[in-house]
């Protein structure tokens, strides 16, 4: 057989003289392509715009539950807890959000999926919960009553990372550090990481106009939080995820206000000023006392400038102080506006409870308006709904004239996206 191959060969070395002098034939290594999945489509999502994002289930008692079921049973275990998960995040993820599904490692599984700007901090974790206890309630019933406690963790891939390959895998490192919170890991630097941003302040805040459709006035402005520039962090997505499950999120927020406030002061800025908090933040008992000590710093600015924009879509159920708060500030002259508003549930049982001053219609419903009549219907549904609520409306993500149009000719109130303008500095010339 080798001789064959080796005759072959001088066949072929033969031939090619004839075609070309021997000289000029060149010969090269074999080259191989290495398509990673994760890569293409951590580039593809940030390619269109959006975010990308890995989530971490690992299963805290693993050792537990082999011991338990034993060497024939615990491979069938862990077999259908990754068909489960996969079943799971199927049913809850759109399939062109999911780039892909990991399960390299025994004791656990990593998703790594698209995440448009509409979608908050809070999807992430009613996603992770529900797979999770869907998880633990079929293998429970499946295999005699086991009892398995899984670990979540997740983060945002780094949109600017020199290397996407190294960005994923640091990612996902840092991912499993948060599920795990490892002593001696990651989760500890991040912990020290947003205690420095929290204690140092070091936050800088943008601001967008908020836009009267009619006359093409701006009426007021919303604050947008960036963490510290050229860092992983400056993306608003990865600092309060980060915030949140290193339990510094009320505090980071409250930084935000303060910032927000002292920047008002700085340029005697007389417009109202939109400033955003998620409802944990908001259901916090010592909330009411920090504003109005914030407040008191700060007595060149009436309350009634402030809007507090409800972010996220965490539910309000069972928060006992929310309300409460709620009912003080509007007493204080704050006005409260809810964020998102047609992008799922929770943000329509928020306005039934909480009854707005002003509704933020998000950006799924305003984009491609004009070429789809069925947005423009849901657009009119939430205009009723805020209408029957008292409130004023504002629509998001504007960002061509054909969008704008739409919104005039349903007689919206306010708007703002990058059509309008881009977030920025809140200028000095507004000072009146």
């Amino acid at each position: 057989m080798v001789r064959f191959y080796a005759a072959k060969a001088k066949q072929l070395l033969q031939w090619g003289k004839i075609v070309l002098p021997l000289s000029s034939i060149k010969f090269y290594p074999p080259q191989f392509v290495l398509r990673n999945p994760v890569v293409q489509g951590v580039k593809l999502a940030f390619k269109d715009g959006n975010e990308a994002a890995v989530i971490v289930f690992n299963i805290k008692n693993i050792r537990d539950i082999a011991e338990y079921l034993g060497p024939i049973q615990f491979p069938k275990f862990m077999m259908r807890f990754k068909q489960i998960f996969r079943q799971a995040i199927e049913l809850e993820v759109d399939k062109d959000d999911i780039i892909t599904l990991h399960d390299f490692f025994v004791d656990g599984i990593s998703l790594y999926l698209k995440v448009s700007q509409d979608h908050g901090i809070s999807s992430i974790e009613t996603l992770m919960s529900t797979v999770a206890n869907e998880a633990r309630k079929t293998l429970h019933s499946e295999f005699d009553g086991v009892s398995m406690v899984l670990e979540n963790g997740y983060m945002f891939i780094e949109k600017n990372s020199f290397s996407i390959h190294e960005a994923v895998q640091k990612s996902h490192k840092q991912a499993v550090a948060m599920a795990e919170k490892r002593i001696d890991s990651e989760f500890n630097e991040m912990v020290f990481v947003m205690g420095k941003i929290v204690s140092q302040k070091e936050i800088f805040l943008l601001a967008q106009p908020i836009i009267d459709v009619a006359t093409k006035e701006i009426r007021a402005w919303e604050m947008l939080t960036r963490g510290p520039a050229g860092t992983m962090l400056e993306n608003p997505l990865t600092l309060f995820s980060v915030a949140r499950q290193t339990g510094k999120l009320y505090e980071l927020e409250m930084v935000v206000f303060e910032k927000a406030l002292n920047q008002i002061a700085s340029i005697g800025c007389k417009d109202d000023v939109f400033i955003n908090f998620t409802p944990l933040t908001m259901g916090n008992s010592r909330f009411i006392r920090d504003v109005k000590r914030l407040f008191q710093n700060h007595k060149t600015i009436s309350p009634k400038q402030i809007t507090f924009e409800i972010t996220e879509r965490d539910s309000i159920e069972g928060m006992r102080d929310f309300i409460y708060n709620i009912k003080v500030l509007r007493l204080m002259g704050i006005r409260i506006a809810v964020d998102d508003t047609g992008s799922g549930y929770a943000s329509l049982n928020t306005i039934s409870e909480v009854m707005p001053d002003i509704i933020k219609i998000d950006r799924s419903v305003i984009q491609n308006i004009d070429k789809n009549a069925v947005k423009e219907s849901m657009l009119k549904g939430l205009l009723l709904v805020a209408k029957e609520a008292g409130s004023l409306v504002v629509a998001e993500g504007i960002e061509n004239e054909e969008e704008a149009s739409v919104l005039s000719r349903n007689n919206v109130d306010l708007a703002q996206g990058f059509f309008y303008a881009k977030p920025a500095m809140l200028p000095k010339k507004i000072a009146t």
